[in-house]
C-alpha cells in the first residue's frame, strides 16, 4: 500500500533549532553578563547544550517532568539553587532571545507545498504540545498539520514504537502507510523503521553526519529528495545524493 501521510519531527528537521539555540543563547548570555564565566562563547554554548541533553534524557526516561528538566537546566548551568519562579524567569528571558531568531530551513515550505495535495501531514515531537504548538504557529506552518503529537503529553517518547504508533493512530492509518522524517539517525531513523514506518533520515551535515548510518532509514541530504522517495510525481523532487 502506498504512503498516505508524512509525519515530521520539528527541531532540526523543519525548524533550525541548532542555529536558533546558539544565536539566542549568545545574545542572552551577553545580556545577563555571563560570558565572562567562560573562556569563549563556544565553550558556554557547548556547556548549555551538554546540560540540555542530560536533562532531556532524564525527562525522556520519566525521571523528571518537562517543566522540571527545564528548570534544572538553568540551575545546573548557573550553579545556583534557584526557586522554580527564579528558574522560570531566567528561562523566559532566554526564550525571548531564542524566539527572535526562529526560522524554518529553506527546503521546508517547498516540500510541504509539493506534497500538500498528495499526502496528509502530522508532527511527532519529543517535546511538549505547549512548546511545539506555539513554535509552529510563530513559524507560520501550524495549519499544515492535522495532528501534533508530543511526548510530554503522550507519556512515551521516540524511539519507543508506542510514540510512532500513537501518531499513526491519530491519523487513522497503519504504520506501513506512514513515512516519518527526522534528523536523528537513532531516535528518529531507527526508531521509525523499527516501528514499521517508512523511515527517512534527513542528514543536514550536522552533529550526526559522520556517524555510520543505522540500518532501516532512508538517508537524504535535502527535503527536496523526499517527493521522489515517496514516489510523488513532482518537478520539485530531486534524486538522492547518498548512494
Amino acid at each position: 500500500m502506498s504512503i498516505q501521510a508524512v509525519v515530521w519531527d520539528v527541531d532540526d528537521t523543519l525548524f533550525d533549532y541548532t542555529t536558533a539555540d546558539r544565536l539566542g543563547m549568545r545574545a542572552h548570555l551577553t545580556t545577563e553578563g555571563l560570558l565572562d564565566d567562560y573562556a569563549t562563547v563556544e565553550q558556554a554554548l557547548a556547556r548549555w547544550r551538554e546540560i540540555t541533553d542530560l536533562q532531556w534524557a532524564r525527562f525522556a526516561a520519566g525521571e523528571a517532568t518537562f517543566e522540571a528538566q527545564r528548570r534544572d537546566r538553568v540551575r545546573v548551568f548557573l550553579g545556583q539553587e534557584l526557586t522554580d519562579d527564579e528558574a522560570d524567569a531566567w528561562f523566559r528571558r532566554y526564550r525571548a532571545h531564542y524566539e527572535e531568531v526562529w526560522t524554518l530551513f529553506p527546503d521546508v515550505l517547498p516540500v510541504l507545498d509539493a506534497l500538500a495535495a498528495s499526502h496528509r501531514h502530522a508532527v511527532l515531537s519529543n517535546s511538549s504540545i505547549h512548546v511545539q504548538d506555539h513554535k509552529l504557529r510563530v513559524l507560520g506552518v501550524h495549519d499544515r498539520f492535522e495532528a501534533i503529537v508530543c511526548a510530554a503529553e503522550l507519556g512515551v517518547s521516540k524511539p519507543e514504537a508506542g510514540a510512532f504508533h500513537a501518531v499513526c493512530e491519530a491519523l487513522g492509518l497503519a504504520p506501513h502507510q506512514v513515512a516519518y522524517v527526522g534528523d536523528h539517525p537513532e531516535i528518529d531513523g531507527r526508531g521509525a523503521a523499527d516501528a514499521g514506518l517508512l523511515s527517512v533520515w534527513i542528514d543536514r551535515g550536522g552533529a550526526y553526519a559522520t556517524i555510520e548510518p543505522p540500518a532501516g532509514p532512508h538517508r537524504i541530504a535535502s527535503l527536496a529528495e523526499l517527493p521522489s522517495l515517496l514516489g510523488t510525481d513532482s518537478r520539485f523532487g530531486a534524486p538522492s545524493t547518498f548512494r
